[in-house]
């Protein structure tokens, strides 16, 4: 199972199947429930921000082995207006939308590994991988 698997996330409903693909290969891979909800989570984070903020991109998942372990990489792509000030909203609390704020620092601390990559007027890409421990 090392295909990745996409969603493209353009209205609310393609936030809850991109929920629903993360949970399912996150489950096969063999993750515990707790993994599971964090997954999720982050996948509905950086979901929503596509939908808010670039109005559509993808979200894509694809199982991830290294030195001997397996994962779950979540990346997320968009041609937005990209992230003016990454440092900015990398801080806790920091929010545009009038959200709750825990946002891409939410993800970070619920992911194993976490990267930003944001071009202005280009678009914006994460990625954030869990491992099975």
């Amino acid at each position: 199972m090392d295909i990745q698997s996409c969603v493209e996330v353009c209205n609310e409903w393609d936030i809850v199947s991109a929920r629903q693909l993360g949970r399912n290969m996150a489950k096969e891979l063999g993750f515990g429930n707790v993994d599971q909800a964090r997954i999720t989570t982050a996948i509905s984070e950086l979901a929503r921000n596509i939908y808010l903020y670039a109005g559509n991109g993808k979200i894509c998942l694809e199982p991830v082995e290294q030195m001997g372990r397996k994962g779950l990489r979540i990346i997320a792509v968009d041609n937005g207006p990209g992230i003016r000030d990454i440092r900015k909203v990398m801080e806790d609390g920091y929010t545009t939308s009038g959200g709750l704020g825990a946002g891409l620092p939410g993800v970070k601390r619920l992911m194993d590994e976490f990267s930003i990559d944001s071009t202005l007027d280009s678009g914006t890409e994460i990625l954030a991988t869990k491992w099975l421990r």
